[in-house]
């Protein structure tokens, strides 16, 4: 999946869930990974895909490397079908806690209230956002004040008479087996957007993406460091950032804090990275199991991530007609790396 070729190196800049595209020549050594796709587990994967395709019009099941699972499109593809969501069928309710670094995964909507409605139609569970610290509870961002706000910002801005847009805004569903799913919109097409992370330190993390697998940095977010090719380990011990204010609309009651943040993309998914404070559990085993990455030459990736302290999580094994393997990265989240067979 994901064979169209990208010219140079593409920066994207996130604005409201859209992307500005520069395309400038390519600087580091490491050979860009190229997103292959996401891994869930569920008790029931066919199930589990038709609950996705009633609520996503570009869904379709497919069966790739042995695993069930279904494809998608992302936002700057030129073909549909580009994204793979692939599912192993476990036994038992995979869990969701304790948090792990992967936080949830999205698509934009080309209406976002009116997908809020057909979620709820579908009966789904939408869990409410705190829409401020007065204990006022929304289902989507757009019946709370617009933009990130501290409480004090919140109470100035009341007091200027500033109101809700009511006007696209994102909401959260609970997805076949308790998967956290977000739509985003108003945009032209839906599309599958991104995987959100979780990071303590997520320059940190930022960097570590961009450096071991040639990850492209958000236009938006070169600003945090000066150089992403061959980081060293004294190199992102000065990446840490300290935490700011929190803000709403946020899960908790308190808020939540958005800054210092990351983004990073393998083609056109973005990997967008929150701040995270408390220890983070390995994904191997929740309800998103790892992100899976193709890769040209797993050898010499593997041996070069192994010199620099990466830890091998599962050997090279076969994997349909290729192989892959599993590596560990910032804060225990699994990886996969998909060979890509050259051409016959």
């Amino acid at each position: 999946m994901n064979s169209r070729p990208f010219g140079g190196l593409v920066l994207a800049l996130a604005l409201l869930g859209s992307v500005r595209v520069v395309t400038i020549p390519v600087g580091s050594h490491v050979r860009p990974a190229r997103f292959h796709h996401l891994h869930l587990n569920s008790t029931d994967p066919a199930s589990a895909i038709a609950s996705y395709a009633r609520l996503f019009a570009d869904v379709a099941k497919t069966r790739v490397g042995g695993f069930d699972g279904f494809t998608t499109t992302s936002r700057l593809a030129a073909s549909p079908g580009n994204v793979l969501v692939l599912f192993s069928q476990v036994a038992t309710p995979p869990p969701t806690e304790p948090q792990s670094a992967i936080w949830h995964f999205g698509w934009n909507a080309v209406d976002a209230r009116a997908h809020l409605e057909k979620a709820r139609a579908l009966k789904l569970e939408i869990p409410s956002m705190f829409a401020g610290p007065d204990g006022t509870r929304v289902d989507i961002s757009s019946d709370a004040l617009p933009g990130y706000l501290t409480k004090e910002q919140i109470a100035a801005a009341r007091a200027r008479g500033v109101t809700p847009s009511r006007v696209g805004g994102f909401f959260y569903f609970k997805g076949p087996d308790g998967a956290l799913v977000e739509s985003f919109g108003n945009f032209p097409a839906e599309r599958f957007t991104h995987v959100h992370m979780f990071h303590r330190d997520p320059v940190c993390a930022q960097r570590w993406y961009a450096s071991h697998l040639g990850a492209t940095v958000a236009a938006s977010h070169l600003h945090l460091g000066s150089t992403f090719s061959g980081a060293t380990v004294g190199a992102l011990n000065e990446c840490r950032r300290p935490y700011a204010a929190p803000t709403y609309p946020a899960f908790p009651r308190e808020g939540v804090v958005r800054d210092p943040d990351g983004y990073v993309l393998f083609d056109d998914v973005g990997l967008p990275i929150r701040p995270f404070a408390e220890p983070l559990v390995s994904t191997r085993g929740q309800v998103v199991d790892h992100i899976a990455l193709s890769v040209m030459d797993l050898s010499s990736t593997l041996a070069r991530l192994q010199r620099d302290g990466v830890k091998l999580l599962v050997p090279p094994a076969p994997w349909g007609d290729t192989r892959a393997a599993l590596v560990e990265g910032p804060d225990a989240v699994a990886l996969e790396l998909v060979e890509i067979l050259p051409p016959r």
